[in-house]
């Protein structure tokens, strides 16, 4: 179906520690270290999403070696782009010279993995040959930051990938289980004089504690069905890719899985959570650091609201 050509990243320049947020919050490093492995994030002051994401591709499309006329889809993974209408695909579209098909995926936290699907399906109907895959969120600004529960938790981001025609993915899959109440960020009304519903705050609301349970059992699920599909073992796999919400969950997952930590690649340290953007943020880190050598087999698994999950498989 297709192979990843290149990867990229961006950050906004702005980084608050642990303990610039205790400044406000009731915090400490301490307790948000030892709960969730975080110690700084990158945050949005002046730069848009858009930046971020331009940035991203224009990289990603010079590491790839094409121009962005050459590509035939873009797809934008995105809880919330810079406009409702039109989508941030076609804003990248517009920034970085592309003359294809653009749209938005919303899928939250897995958003990333299911715009591979979404690809791959393109790519099974040979209707494209290069293709660019975005992932970006400034979730900073969809935070209460009264709420030391989940203000902490997140950090801004984006993260591209430009696939090509190739056979290096070789499972991938897709869940939803519809369950509003546990994760979601209301939508703002606007101001129509017959409207009479309530106007929400559009802050991020989550359950941590069933969030926990559905992230620890989803990743080892999926993680097994997709190895399973793909014919190989997961003791075979030499790097798991995980999204970054919490460096528990990926340890307790990565226990279950009875795999070694080294083999788990993580950024949350630095990073936060960075919704969609997490997954091809350390992807990109491990290709630019060297990590991967070709024929890797490499296992990527998300989750997100919705609740939605996603993982495959891929060679490098």
């Amino acid at each position: 179906m297709f192979k990843i050509l290149s990867t990229a990243s961006a950050l906004p320049k702005c980084r608050k520690t642990n303990d610039d947020l205790s400044t406000f919050l009731d915090t400490s490093d301490e307790w948000i270290s030892q709960r969730t492995g975080i110690r700084e994030r990158a945050v949005c002051t002046d730069e848009r999403l858009t930046d971020l994401l331009t940035q991203a591709a224009n990289q990603a499309l010079e590491r790839a070696g094409i121009t962005a006329q050459e590509l035939d889809l873009i797809l934008c993974a995105t809880i919330r782009g810079d406009y409702i209408t039109p989508s941030q695909a076609c804003v990248i579209q517009k920034e970085i010279g592309a003359s294809c098909p653009a749209m938005d995926i919303s899928a939250a936290c897995t958003g990333f993995i299911y715009a591979l699907d979404v690809a791959a399906g393109y790519f099974a109907r040979k209707k494209v040959k290069k293709v660019l895959v975005l992932a970006g969120d400034c979730m900073t600004r969809m935070m209460d930051w009264s709420d030391r529960s989940t203000c902490v938790l997140f950090g801004d981001g984006a993260g591209a990938v430009v696939l090509g025609e190739g056979e290096n993915l070789m499972a991938i899959q897709l869940t939803a289980n519809g369950n509003v109440d546990v994760l979601n960020i209301p939508h703002v009304g606007g101001d129509s004089p017959f409207d009479k519903l309530p106007k929400n705050q559009s802050y991020l609301s989550m359950n941590g504690k069933e969030v926990y349970k559905f992230a620890v059992s989803s990743m080892y699920r999926d993680v097994q069905r997709v190895c399973d599909q793909a014919g190989v073992k997961v003791e075979d796999v030499d790097w798991i890719v995980p999204h970054q919400a919490n460096l528990r969950i990926i340890e307790a997952a990565a226990h279950k899985l009875k795999v070694s930590g080294e083999k788990c690649l993580t950024g949350i340290e630095n990073l936060g959570n960075t919704s969609a953007a997490s997954i091809p943020i350390v992807l990109d880190r491990a290709n630019t650091e060297g990590k991967f050598k070709a024929g890797d087999l490499l296992v990527l698994t998300a989750f997100g609201a919705g609740l939605t999950t996603g993982a495959c498989v891929l060679r490098w």
